[in-house]
């Protein structure tokens, strides 16, 4: 993976399918590839990145192509300062400028590398500008310990879910064992024994009093016994999914149709996307604590990162605002529409997709900001991240992409007949299904 410099704005990230497909050069000049270190071994030390000599491509170990994509939890097995950690999600080597952001830490040297080669420089721990504690050297891990993530290395389809109408959503709950599609007029329930066969009937159907009413976007709680709805309706509505599906609660909201829903890490906000507007919920007290007027053609999609909330829609610029006090924190324009913003299960990195399937890797804190590019417009972009976060997959028309994170290199990739409209991924990384014109397909993770 490379990166260069997109008008001083974006550093571009390579999807690629093989590790040997790496690049480490920099394609944007004319500079050679030892001026190059040389610019990387100034600015390490600028921001006292801990230095190590470089070690040539045919060095590394099978490891280093496995270690590119671990974990921020696996990673910090490995002793490694959280904050140095983080800087090294989706980054690329070499230097570069944010126009609008400003510039922020590089992490290039180290990014993908294993622990031997991230050590710090002699002369024990340092102060950084922020008041952070950086490591001294430590001694290196072995590579027969690392430990490395579960990734799949291929999908196998093993069933159809017969939904009879456009599938708007879907939610794998590996708690109750059951897959939830949604659409117009009613949400099906599927068991488990549905997941591998091609024709069986729902375990049960849930009609809605207006049949009218449509889901388009549902999000299922953490602890996966709860779901929530939206869609062309005037209510919220609010699932007990154990022992079986019932109505726990109806919100009634404000606006004729919601388009994206956003749940706090602990369920107790939910935020829904109206055009125009956000609507803040106290889903414990089931009370609406704020509508926020937002951009009516950047009101499309919603996504929620710990005190900060992301939108984004057709007028292709992506904002950020203060979720207590719903100030603008920051307006980013990524010139083409928005289709979905999601984050990793660490909420420090962002997922921005686009209509011409490009993804925008934003950190939720640090003025850091990337670009991968795979260059096919779409109607439907959507993202969904693994709970383990060693892999995401984006579905774009009918192509479902899944990739490693952070070195995205191209775990599978997989084509259906029909337009892919929604996705999700098991808990248990046990399961993939999308959701498209009249059925949902089911597909095992193979690892």
């Amino acid at each position: 993976m490379s990166g260069e410099k997109e008008g001083n704005s974006f550093t571009i990230l390579r999807i690629y399918d093989e590790p040997e497909e790496r690049k480490y050069k920099s394609e944007d000049s004319d500079i050679s590839a030892q001026h190059g270190l040389e610019a990387q071994s100034q600015l390490d030390g600028v921001y006292d990145i801990p230095q190590w000599p470089p070690v040539s491509p045919a060095r590394r170990s099978p490891v280093y192509q496995e270690m590119s994509s671990l974990t921020p939890q696996q990673w910090a097995l490995q002793a490694l300062d959280r904050s140095e950690l983080q800087a090294s999600w989706f980054s690329a080597g070499g230097p570069r400028e944010d126009s609008e952001f400003g510039s922020s830490c590089l992490p290039g040297s180290r990014f993908g590398k294993s622990y031997r080669d991230n050590v710090g420089r002699e002369g024990g721990s340092s102060q950084s500008s922020d008041g952070d504690q950086k490591r001294g050297p430590s001694p290196p891990i072995a590579d027969e310990i690392v430990v490395r993530p579960r990734a799949p290395r291929a999908p196998l389809k093993v069933g159809r879910l017969r939904h009879g109408k456009r599938v708007c959503a879907i939610a794998i709950s590996s708690s109750t064992h059951h897959v939830y599609t949604c659409g117009h007029g009613y949400i099906k329930v599927w068991d488990k024994s549905a997941l591998h066969t091609w024709n069986k009937a729902p375990q049960a159907q849930l009609n809605f009093q207006d049949h009218q009413n449509c889901v388009l976007t549902c999000k299922l709680f953490p602890d996966e016994q709860s779901l929530i709805t939206g869609g062309v309706s005037r209510t919220l509505t609010l699932w007990d999914l154990a022992p079986t599906p019932r109505i726990r609660a109806q919100l009634a909201s404000t606006g004729p149709i919601c388009y994206s829903l956003a749940l706090s890490s602990n369920a107790q906000i939910c935020l829904a996307c109206f055009k125009g507007f956000v609507e803040i919920w106290d889903l414990q007290n089931q009370i609406l604590i704020r509508k926020q007027e937002i951009p009516e053609y950047g009101s499309r999609c919603v996504d929620l990162t710990g005190n900060k909330f992301w939108t984004g829609g057709e007028d292709t610029r992506l904002y950020s605002w203060d979720l207590r006090s719903c100030q603008k924190l920051q307006q980013l324009s990524l010139h083409h529409e928005i289709l979905s913003i999601t984050h990793d299960p660490s909420e420090e990195w962002v997922l921005v997709g686009l209509r011409t399937s490009d993804i925008i890797i934003l950190h939720s804190n640090r003025k850091e900001k990337f670009k991968a590019s795979i260059n096919k417009y779409v109607h439907h972009h959507n993202l969904k991240f693994a709970a383990c976060g060693s892999y995401f997959v984006t579905t774009l028309g009918e192509s479902i992409h899944c990739l490693a994170a952070p070195s995205l290199q191209r775990l599978f990739q997989e084509e259906e007949s029909t337009e892919i409209v929604c996705c999700d991924v098991s808990s248990d990384n046990q399961y993939l299904v999308t959701g498209s014109k009249n059925c949902a397909s089911v597909y095992q993770l193979l690892y």
